[in-house]
């Protein structure tokens, strides 16, 4: 097999602090990598700006300027999120060529030596090797709560991932070709990957503490992932509703005859204020839960419907 010409993309939101100090460490895995044959001496690194409002973007064009066949990069005009900025760089690196990419975080927090083990995986006929982190015995409580409900009720509601996968991995330029088959806007990159059919293998890989900055995905980021993986993959959430709906009929239907089988038989007409009450509140709650579900459906499609671009580009460094 050829030496593959291996691209690395790296999402960039106000990253000032340690991009610099990022592009360099990857650039020597590179090197590395390359004295071991294993990748060609024209693997790249290639930078995604999703609209930082700091002096990100002018450490890149320096970074870009003393390596210009090295790092590549491109701005937004505006901040799109992580998922487009990544789908970015994927498209990027398709484009300027490439025989595997690597998508990694800006800070590094996932263990960058790990892309060997990635490149290895390739090389044995991979087209997906999925990073799944070993464990989360740094984050806090509430972080790992969160990401634990966060993948449960992903694979639960049939938006399939595996636990602790983020978007660490190496795809092939197959994948990246399959990846252009789908125009939709909102394209959930975890999700895609695991389930595009591909010939795919899981890499463990630790965690480090973060060395500059703030992370930037917090509680809310995460739940709005959740929300376009789940609508962009599974209609069980639509399922669930139709459900509840037969159970609330038939529950009905018990109800009333339960309701006319007193006044016929017993001359009576149960009291319950405060139960039927009770009962408004909760169907009224949970009629509005699922319209709430309905409308995310409905968004997506109104999403795709208009067909507007993923992104639109400022500039880019070729």
């Amino acid at each position: 097999m050829q030496t593959p010409k291996l691209a690395v993309t790296i999402p960039c939101f106000n990253e000032e602090l340690c991009i610099e100090s990022t592009c360099k460490r990857l650039l020597e895995v590179l090197n590395l990598l390359a004295a071991k044959g294993k990748i060609s001496r024209d693997s790249y690194l290639y930078l995604v700006d999703d609209g930082s409002s700091d002096n990100t973007w002018k450490i890149i064009e320096q970074l870009h300027n003393s390596y210009p066949e090295r790092i590549k990069a491109l701005k937004f005009i505006r901040n799109y999120g992580n998922q487009k900025a990544l789908v970015a760089g994927l498209e990027g690196v398709r484009e300027l060529g490439c025989d595997c990419i690597v998508s990694i975080d800006a800070d590094l927090q996932q263990d960058e030596n790990s892309i060997e083990d990635f490149v290895d995986a390739f090389t044995e006929g991979n087209d997906v090797v999925l990073g799944v982190r070993n464990d989360r015995k740094d984050d806090s409580f509430f972080k790992k709560s969160t990401a634990v409900l966060f993948y449960k009720l992903m694979n639960l509601l049939g938006a399939k991932i595996p636990v602790n996968h983020s978007d660490y991995r190496l795809v092939s330029k197959r994948a990246l070709d399959v990846m252009a088959l789908y125009p939709e806007k909102a394209l959930f990159l975890r999700g895609f990957f695991h389930e595009v059919g591909l010939k795919t293998k899981i890499v463990k890989f630790n965690v480090k503490p973060r060395f500059a900055g703030e992370s930037k995905f917090n509680f809310m980021s995460l739940m709005a992932l959740a929300l376009n993986g789940i609508t962009s993959f599974s209609v069980v959430p639509l399922r669930i509703i139709a459900v509840l709906g037969i159970i609330m009929f038939f529950g009905s239907i018990l109800v009333g005859l339960e309701t006319i089988f007193e006044k016929v038989f017993f001359n009576d007409s149960p009291n319950g204020y405060a139960t039927a009450i009770i009962m408004l509140s909760f169907f009224g709650g949970l009629q509005l839960f699922c319209l709430g579900v309905i409308g995310e459906y409905v968004g997506q499609v109104y999403r795709e419907v208009k067909a507007r671009p993923r992104y639109v580009k400022e500039k880019e460094l070729k």
